[in-house]
């Protein structure tokens, strides 16, 4: 069976996408971040939690708090990027269940009214949100470079509080020079499906 979506997105989205290390100088405007949220925030979730939050971090003065919480190797091609995204988990999400799942609403309380669990759930469904997000910067026509090589610590304090948990930081921009490595094998069909 063939793929429904056009190849040309596939291409986009999946095929001939990779984590960019350079960028240029075009800046990333609200307008295009309120687009890639706008279609995103439909991807699917447990419970239609949205635990996932976006800290934009524009200012020189805030790049420069960031860029110091960074792996070496990192550092460089952040300070330079036309935007930075720091992904968060929520951990306190719960607190929305009743808007977000009106024909559930006490879901906030019976399943996470213990924090262990919201900080699991939080963690997963943040997680798939931000993939969400990653394709969505890439809908967009723009490139991403998702990076964990972090001090999750050290940007929890400078940026988040204790009820946020950060996951990522995403450079967004337009591919610059030289922005993609060698694409990296991947596992055939058959390596990761196992019928039972």
């Amino acid at each position: 069976m063939s793929l429904v979506l056009d190849p040309a997105a596939q291409d986009l989205l999946f095929r001939e996408a990779r984590t960019a290390n350079t960028f240029t100088d075009e800046p990333v405007t609200e307008e295009q971040v309120q687009a890639i949220y706008d279609l995103v925030k439909y991807g699917p979730t447990a419970f239609n939690q949205t635990p996932l939050r976006i800290t934009l971090v524009r200012s020189a003065e805030a790049r420069e708090r960031l860029v110091k919480h960074l792996a070496e190797g990192n550092q460089a091609k952040t300070a330079a990027a036309p935007l930075v995204a720091i992904l968060s988990a929520d951990n306190e999400f719960h607190e929305e269940l009743p808007q977000l799942l009106p024909h559930f609403p006490q879901a906030k309380d019976v399943f996470f009214a213990e924090r262990p669990v919201r900080e699991s759930a939080a963690l997963l469904n943040a997680a798939l949100q931000a993939a969400y997000f990653i394709i969505g910067v890439r809908a967009a026509g723009l490139a991403a470079g998702p990076m964990t090589g972090l001090d999750f610590e050290g940007v929890r304090k400078e940026f988040l509080d204790d009820d946020h948990t950060p996951l990522m930081v995403v450079n967004i921009g337009r591919p610059g020079e030289d922005a993609w490595f060698p694409r990296s094998p991947r596992l055939s069909y058959d390596e990761v499906v196992t019928t039972v």
